[in-house]
């Protein structure tokens, strides 16, 4: 059988196999306690078969062993319990990220590099493309240098998604994703995941998230795993409406600092074009002020202000409000799946009464 595509993929992952008469779909599985004596299912805290249907699914996408978590954060955290040495990572990454790396011997550097020697790292962790800023690293050529090293790599592909970068493949260790944002899609649930290229690194996520707890409800895990299904379609509908608005905001006079790593005229361009597989629908641009950020959003009707992104309404954050360090007016842009015309029309009239 030939490879399948990714819409089908996403549509059939973690799927079992048909038995006449029985659910087409996984259904959420709430039990605490099972009879005993099975090799997997015992205890609620250690595994449940809901969690395995999601799993095998993001793991075939991701092309690993998939562990899921209660959100993003408890996966990252996860991810840092493996570093034995100092930790590398973005300084222009997630900002609680950041604040959770102040309790390790760590190193911060920009996404864009340049990157120093990792010799004495236990761990690399890189985010790309970066949130809010849209930078992007080489994932292989720095996986290569932290492996020389003797250290880990492990990428945040929450940006990107599995279906728009695939790090394994390019060399790292371990894919850590917020899937609260684009690949449950709708808003309406935390969650996260680690993939890992080895079972090794696998059981030690697994057991640190029975040890710690951080597990996620199975009513939660079923909803991203229907939502899962959707993000081909999602994603291909954001990266439209994403490319759409760079062009309508690109000589836009309220306008600077637009990034999107999909336009050829970004500097990302070069590295992305290279190691991502299709862009997502995330922009960055500035606005003069915080008033004016607020004009724009109370003027549109499309656009709502949200901390989140991926979902399938766009939503704007002012990322300046949450620590991060980058001008007072910097706008995260997450293009929803409204129609293109809607959301083009619907934007520039906003900013053109601001």
């Amino acid at each position: 059988m030939t490879a399948l595509g990714d819409g089908t993929r996403c549509v059939h992952g973690g799927m079992a196999d048909p038995v006449p008469g029985t659910p087409l779909l996984a259904s959420p599985v709430f039990a605490t306690a099972y009879h005993l004596g099975h090799p997997s299912y015992g205890y609620g805290r250690a595994d449940n078969p809901t969690w395995r249907a999601l799993e095998s699914a993001i793991g075939d996408l991701d092309g690993g062993e998939c562990v899921v978590f209660s959100s993003g954060m408890a996966a990252i955290s996860a991810v840092l319990e493996l570093c034995t040495g100092k930790l590398v990572l973005p300084s222009d990454g997630y900002y609680l990220t950041r604040t959770l790396a102040q309790s390790f011997d760590a190193v911060a550097v920009p996404t864009a590099g340049p990157w120093p020697s990792f010799a004495g790292a236990g761990l690399v962790l890189l985010e790309t493309p970066s949130n809010p800023g849209l930078d992007v690293c080489d994932i292989t050529a720095l996986a290569s240098a932290a492996h020389a090293e003797g250290a880990l790599l492990a990428v945040d592909n929450t940006t990107a998604t599995p279906l728009g970068q695939r790090p394994l493949e390019l060399g790292a260790d371990i894919v850590v994703s917020s899937d609260t944002k684009a690949l449950s899609g709708h808003s309406d649930i935390l969650l996260g995941h680690v993939t890992c290229a080895s079972a090794d690194l696998a059981a030690r996520i697994r057991q640190h998230r029975t040890v710690h707890g951080s597990i996620p409800g199975p009513f939660e895990t079923w909803l991203a795993h229907r939502g899962l299904g959707t993000l081909d379609l999602r994603l291909a509908r954001q990266a439209t409406n994403a490319a759409a608005l760079y062009s309508a905001l690109q000589d836009h006079p309220l306008v600077s600092g637009l990034r999107w790593p999909g336009a050829p005229a970004d500097p990302a361009y070069p590295v992305a074009s290279r190691q991502m597989r299709r862009f997502g629908g995330v922009l960055t641009f500035t606005l003069p002020s915080i008033e004016v950020v607020d004009r724009f959003l109370a003027a549109s009707k499309l656009v709502t202000a949200a901390t989140s992104f991926g979902g399938l309404h766009t939503t704007a954050d002012r990322r300046a409000q949450w620590g991060d360090p980058v001008p007072p007016g910097l706008v995260r842009l997450s293009a929803g799946c409204e129609d293109t015309d809607d959301l083009l029309t619907d934007i520039q009239a906003a900013l053109n009464t601001t």
